[in-house]
C-alpha cells in the first residue's frame, strides 16, 4: 500500500542494510516471541549498528491481521559492509539460523530513500559502487529490493486494512516479485514490507497497478500515516532459502510511484 511521503528534520543517514527473515521451527516460537518482545534491545551494543528493528510477521509470513507464532524479520542500517557482514555472520544471526526451518539473509545498497522510520531518514549508501565491487552480488535474477513502513494514523486504520486484500493479491500476481514478507513492529498500526524484484521496470509496474493505484490515491487524499519511508536498494549478496513468492508470501505495502 502506498506511502506517504515524510521528512526527518535530522540529516540523513547512510549505511549498508542487512536484513534477515526467518521462520522458526515450531518447537522455537517461545524463543523466536521473547526476541521479538526484546525487539531492538536484542541488537543493543552491535558494532557500527546506525538503526534497527526486529518485528513480527502476519500469518504465514505474509501481510495479515492474524500474527504469526514462528515468523520474524530484522531490519538494520550500519557504517560499513564490513560491519553488516559481520553481524550476519556473528552470534546473534547464528542462534536464528539454528532455530529456523527457513532463513534469508541480505546485504543490500540503498540507492533511493524518502521519508524517515521513528525520525532516521536513511541517506543512498556512500561509494555504493565500491561496496558492490567488494561484495559483488550473487548469481540472482532478483537483485532490485523495496522496503516500505509506515504508522498508520488510529483513525484510518479501517481504511487503510480495507485495501489490503486487493494489494495483497496484487503482489501474489505479480510479475517479477521473487520474495516478499510483511513485518510489523506493532499489530496492526505500525507495518512494513520488504520485497525482491528480478528488475525496476517489474517493481514500478506493481506500483501503478490498479490495486495498488487506488490504494496510493486514498492514502494521499486520505493522509493515512503519520510517518512513513520507502527504500530502494540493490541486492549486493544473500544466503539461505525463503519459500518463493508470491505463492507463499504477500504484502500490503509498497512504494507510492516508481
Amino acid at each position: 500500500m502506498a506511502l506517504a511521503d515524510t521528512a526527518s528534520d535530522a540529516a540523513p543517514v547512510p549505511g549498508v542494510v542487512a536484513v534477515m527473515l526467518v521462520d522458526h521451527q515450531p518447537r522455537h516460537r517461545a524463543w523466536a516471541w521473547l526476541q521479538l518482545a526484546r525487539g531492538g534491545a536484542a541488537l543493543a551494543g552491535t558494532p557500527g549498528l546506525r538503526f534497527g528493528k526486529v518485528m513480527g510477521s502476519g500469518e504465514g509470513g505474509g501481510f495479515s491481521m492474524r500474527p504469526s507464532a514462528t515468523h520474524l524479520g530484522l531490519v538494520a542500517l550500519f557504517d560499513t559492509l564490513a560491519q553488516a557482514q559481520a553481524f550476519l555472520a556473528g552470534p546473534r544471526a547464528q542462534a536464528h539460523r539454528e532455530r529456523a526451518r527457513h532463513w534469508w539473509t541480505g546485504l543490500l545498497a540503498v540507492t533511493e530513500a524518502r521519508g524517515s522510520w521513528d525520525g532516521c531518514a536513511w541517506a543512498p549508501t556512500a561509494d555504493a559502487a565500491q561496496e558492490a565491487q567488494e561484495s559483488p552480488a550473487q548469481a540472482t535474477e532478483f537483485p532490485v529490493a523495496a522496503l516500505t513502513r509506515a504508522a498508520i494514523r488510529p483513525a484510518r486504520l479501517a481504511h487503510f486494512w480495507r485495501h489490503a486484500p486487493a494489494a495483497q493479491q496484487a503482489v501474489q500476481d505479480a510479475a517479477g516479485c521473487g520474495l516478499a514478507m510483511g513485518l510489523g513492529e506493532a499489530p496492526l498500526l505500525r507495518q512494513c514490507t520488504f520485497s525482491l524484484w528480478r528488475g525496476e521496470s517489474d517493481l514500478v509496474a506493481y506500483a501503478r497497478g490498479a490495486a495498488h493505484g487506488q490504494a496510493a490515491q486514498a492514502a494521499w487524499r486520505q493522509d493515512y500515516f503519520s510517518e512513513s519511508m520507502f527504500v530502494r536498494m540493490r541486492l549486493l549478496a544473500s544466503d539461505g532459502q525463503w519459500p518463493r513468492t508470491p505463492q507463499a508470501a504477500d504484502a500490503a505495502l509498497a512504494p507510492a510511484d516508481g
